[in-house]
């Protein structure tokens, strides 16, 4: 779920998603209708579809035009196959999740990727289901929704004989998966919103839901895991805070972890898609080991916005490590954040760091957590535009163009480029790593990575360094959405999805090092079609609403996991063919 970090300029962009979501979900909203084609075939389509985001985009609206001399141009990185320590599986796909939960799953896109490895196993969720793996990438368990993982009994939605919804369980999106190196648990996070169960309507309340494993090899089944849930309606109910504009939601729900805490960090909207209001970003800072022992022990930082320099905090990343040796223990527990601060969707130059300090607090009866952050210069970062993707065969295409008879036919989709927020990070050897997607050198997207120092005496002020940083860019294509993995050793790997004109959308990935900075790009998992959904023709006229995040995690030994969105080929569902690619190098 990707909504605004600032009222003024969220709606342009959204417009189209929010009618689609009141058409389906809320009738409320009685003018709002499912567009018709005039094919009952492709109308039933549109009626088993709801999106995955109501969109208000966390940076807000299409990008402000940039002059050219302020656009970075990186020299292009070459372009080859897959290394030998490179191996990979096809990770969840669409035809994963509509047959889930007995077929009672809503059609989701994009697939925002979870994914987390250790005790021997590898976990991958997108947006409404989840699966267990074997490291040689046999499904060991699920694919199990999401819904009734958390939430035992419902089910997202049911459907008459004409492929209606008829009944709808919470709305869920915006996964996140981590294993905790010392611990040996996974925790798993989820946004919820409560609906309507006749309607569809949002109601006036939502959570982060929290899933912590028993043991360091659960499968998908409930009886393997804890569960909890957090209220971030933040209406003064439920003992929450009174925030402006609230009852809310906390989207896209971020996750890190040090010595003593679990973080989950979100930007807080009003749940009523219809106001632009925005409270910025808000902590959850959690005692990690009463998690696995069933207990809940917290301490909200919120802000009203937390601020930062000219704008609100917005999308602050905390960093997991790959061990235990890198966490912080001075000034009694450190944990460390990134965040970028483009308020006005056009560019910036600086990003922020952010400390969460006197974490072993958590442990106590009282915690007293406190955050602080400084702002240092970086390279510049531009808005990304859309990306384009090679032609091929597009059967839904063609289906709306014959059935519709639309004087303007529907072209071939573009892929959305969507903000520059800060994408995962992570802490090791002393170092932060972060990325994040950039507009570049002929209007392609491109990815901008900072490999930054912090520095906290005991007692003292936080300070910053930037140790390394540098972009990535790919000739006549566009990179989106990276993610970065370092091991213990300083090895790492930058995945992201790849598309161009002579490219369909692709997994693709890049060493990195603080040493060498990055290598050659390789394609991972070589897309066969271009991208074909519904939802992109549709709602957003044209352009496909990509994943909003890959992820990057290291294993016990060193090697590392990637998973990224890309376009298998085979089998679809009639409305999407979108697919995961789960990749496995050893450094």
């Amino acid at each position: 779920m990707n909504r605004s970090s600032g009222p003024a300029r969220a709606l342009p962009r959204a417009l189209p998603i929010l009618v689609v979501v009141a058409a389906l979900a809320a009738p409320a909203v009685a003018t709002a209708q499912v567009p018709s084609t005039g094919s009952p075939a492709v109308d039933r389509l549109l009626n088993h579809f709801r999106p995955a985001d109501f969109d208000r985009d966390d940076e807000g609206g299409a990008a402000q035009p940039v002059p050219d001399n302020q656009l970075p141009k990186p020299a292009d990185s070459p372009l080859v196959a897959a290394n030998p320590g490179f191996a990979g599986f096809n990770g969840l796909g669409i035809l994963d999740q509509t047959t889930a939960d007995d077929g009672n799953q809503a059609t989701f896109e994009p697939p925002d990727q979870g994914l987390c490895a250790g005790g021997g196993e590898v976990i991958e969720a997108v947006n409404d289901v989840i699966a267990t793996y074997d490291r040689g990438g046999t499904r060991t368990s699920g694919p199990t929704g999401f819904v009734p993982f958390f939430f035992p009994g419902q089910h997202e939605e049911t459907f008459d004989a004409d492929g209606n919804p008829v009944t709808f369980g919470p709305f869920v999106s915006d996964p996140k998966c981590y294993f905790d190196p010392a611990l040996q648990r996974y925790f798993v996070t989820m946004l919820e919103i409560d609906l309507d169960p006749v309607t569809g309507d949002f109601l006036n309340h939502s959570t982060v839901q929290l899933a912590v494993s028993r043991t360091s090899t659960p499968s998908t089944d409930r009886a393997d895991w804890f569960f909890y849930a957090i209220d971030t309606t933040n209406d003064g109910t439920n003992g929450t805070p009174a925030h402006p504009d609230c009852p809310c939601l906390g989207d896209q729900p971020l996750i890190g972890a040090d010595q003593f805490g679990f973080y989950i960090t979100t930007n807080e909207f009003p749940i009523d898609p219809d106001n632009p209001a925005f409270n910025g970003a808000q902590v959850y800072a959690l005692d990690k080991a009463a998690l696995t022992t069933g207990t809940l022990r917290m301490q909200l930082i919120d802000g009203t916005p937390i601020p930062l320099e000219e704008g609100p905090a917005a999308s602050l990343q905390p960093a997991t490590s790959p061990v235990a040796a890198d966490w912080v223990t001075t000034n009694a527990g450190t944990e460390y954040l990134l965040s970028s601060l483009d308020f006005d969707g056009t560019l910036d130059n600086r990003i922020a760091t952010w400390a969460l300090t006197n974490t072993s607090s958590l442990q106590s009866a009282t915690p007293d957590v406190h955050l602080s952050h400084v702002t240092i210069q970086s390279e510049t970062y531009v808005f990304p535009p859309d990306a384009v993707q090679k032609d091929g065969p597009t059967p839904l295409r063609d289906l709306l163009n014959e059935q519709t008879k639309q004087g303007r036919p529907f072209k071939l989709l573009t892929i959305a480029g969507n903000d520059d927020r800060m994408n995962q990070v992570v802490f090791t050897g002393g170092h932060l790593y972060g990325a994040l997607n950039t507009q570049v050198d002929g209007r392609r997207v491109g990815l901008a990575w900072f490999a930054v120092t912090p520095t906290l005496p005991e007692g003292g002020a936080l300070g910053a360094t930037i140790a390394r940083q540098g972009y990535v860019a790919v000739k006549h294509a566009s990179a989106l959405y990276p993610s970065i993995a370092v091991n213990a050793a300083g090895h790492g790997v930058m995945t992201f999805s790849l598309s161009g004109k002579d490219v369909f959308p692709s997994a693709a990935y890049t060493t990195i090092d603080l040493a060498n900075g990055t290598g050659p790009v390789h394609v991972g998992g070589a897309g066969t079609e271009p991208i074909d959904g519904l939802f992109g023709y549709i709602a957003l006229g044209g352009v496909s609403r990509w994943g909003d995040y890959s992820a990057a995690v290291p294993d016990a030994d060193g090697s590392l996991w990637i998973a990224t969105e890309y376009v298998p080929g085979g089998p679809r569902d009639p409305a999407e063919n979108w697919g995961t690619f789960v990749g496995h190098l050893v450094p």
